[in-house]
């Protein structure tokens, strides 16, 4: 039997919560800790941190390595829980909504697992309540000069692998005055980046406007003043609204950077993943961006060895990255998800050695293109963001540049630079994912 620690006070009761996966997770997390510390509980966000009354853990169980960094962080906690250090262990997300009854049976140490959008049962748990006049409201646990906004939640699309639909459910975007509030909230706290997230953003208003309305909830964005940079992440290829790369193009506040995840180039493949863009359509997109939006910065991720990849289709794929030269690229290894029409449907056929040494050949050919980019913007003056101080260098970002996923500029300055703040660095290096720069005169 594990030791329990000593009743606390509301007040005194240390509540940690530990925030796997993606940034919609992480908003998530920001909200329930809003909640939590409105009802008079002490709060942390340390995934390390092994001491506390009560953990929650919001788990990732989108692929097969979310979920097992998910079962190993379960795992950990259990241990401080075995040793005295945690009195409550709570699991909530993706991964306990999709395996809630497996999980109990595996790890019946957990006082209780909760699935996504389960805050109110969280708060219940908790002997407290929904403060709805704080919906809108976060305690942010990165940077406190950008955050992520989530438009939407769940995806109607049906794509062959991808398990967003099972656990998240149908898209239900979020009426628009209540995003731009919570910008506003957002603002007020120091906010000078804004991520916009979203399964698919390009999809956003169509449930509830009868048509898309990303374009119009930018322009409602755009009035803030406080915000330097507003960046969309994740552009669906099929209904991609065309309106928006004008938009983009004459609003230096949006960010010129594309983020549209094509996944495949292959038309046979694109069907096999029941995409609902080919080919043909898909290239006449990515050039047509390229031709009206040339300063734009084009990121797309890839899924190597979907079953029925063949040699030809790989092939295919990879004579498009070395032509198109994508700014930005991820690639993954194709993950056989259970419940999926692509894990129930097709045998995962593709060895995990072929899938590798093919992930492995995309990523050194991007790693050439993005030193040839880079290399290209050597000599240039860009505005750039500062993130924080490590070592020697401030380490910044540009507008082509998400945190945490793309490349960074590494600083030299002699004086201060304030994170959070904007300056204009003069380039006079690069790597394949760096870049070396010193402030301009004019900009400090």
């Amino acid at each position: 039997m594990k030791p329990v620690l000593p009743g606390l006070q509301k007040g005194n009761r240390l509540i940690n919560i530990v925030t796997l996966g993606c940034s919609k997770n992480t908003v998530d997390s920001e909200k329930l800790l809003r909640q939590i510390k409105a009802a008079g509980y002490s709060v942390a966000y340390d995934p390390m941190a092994e001491n506390a009354d009560t953990v929650i853990i919001n788990t990732c169980g989108f692929i097969n390595d979310a979920k097992e960094e998910s079962i190993d962080t379960i795992l950990r906690f259990v241990k401080a829980g075995s040793e005295g250090r945690i009195r409550k262990l709570y699991v909530m997300g993706c991964l306990s909504e999709r395996y809630r009854d497996e999980l109990i049976k595996e790890i019946p140490e957990v006082d209780r697992y909760f699935g996504v959008n389960s805050m109110q049962e969280i708060l219940d748990e908790l002997e407290t309540k929904t403060r709805p006049e704080l919906l809108s409201d976060r305690v942010l646990t990165g940077p406190s000069h950008y955050a992520y906004l989530k438009v939407s939640e769940g995806c109607d699309r049906k794509c062959a692998f991808c398990a967003i639909p099972l656990i998240r459910g149908k898209h239900v975007s979020r009426k628009m005055e209540d995003i731009i509030g919570e910008a506003e909230i957002l603002a007020r706290q120091g906010v000078r980046e804004l991520i916009l997230i979203a399964q698919d953003l390009s999809y956003y208003g169509l449930d509830l406007y009868g048509k898309r309305e990303l374009p119009r909830l930018l322009s409602g964005l755009l009035s803030i003043d406080a915000f330097e940079w507003i960046r969309l992440h994740y552009l669906y290829p099929a209904g991609f609204p065309k309106p928006l790369i004008s938009l983009m193009r004459d609003n230096p506040k949006i960010c010129s950077y594309i983020d549209i995840p094509i996944q495949h180039i292959s038309g046979r493949m694109l069907k096999i993943m029941k995409r609902s863009h080919d080919a043909a359509a898909t290239r006449d997109l990515l050039h047509g961006i390229r031709r009206d939006y040339p300063e734009a910065a084009v990121r797309t991720t890839l899924i190597a060895g979907h079953p029925g990849e063949t040699e030809a289709d790989y092939l295919e794929l990879r004579d498009f990255v070395s032509e198109y030269r994508f700014d930005r690229l991820g690639v993954f290894a194709y993950s056989h998800e259970e419940g999926t029409w692509s894990g129930d449907k097709y045998p995962d056929d593709v060895p995990d050695d072929i899938k590798e040494s093919r992930v492995s050949e995309l990523m050194a050919i991007q790693q050439s293109i993005s030193a040839e980019l880079n290399e290209s913007k050597t000599g240039r003056v860009l505005k750039t963001v500062i993130d924080r101080r490590e070592g020697a260098y401030y380490v910044g970002r540009t507008e082509y540049d998400s945190p945490e996923v793309d490349n960074e500029v590494l600083i030299n300055s002699e004086k201060e630079l304030i994170p959070g703040s904007f300056y204009r660095i003069h380039i006079t290096g690069a790597a394949e994912f760096d870049l070396f720069g010193t402030p301009a005169e004019d900009s400090l």
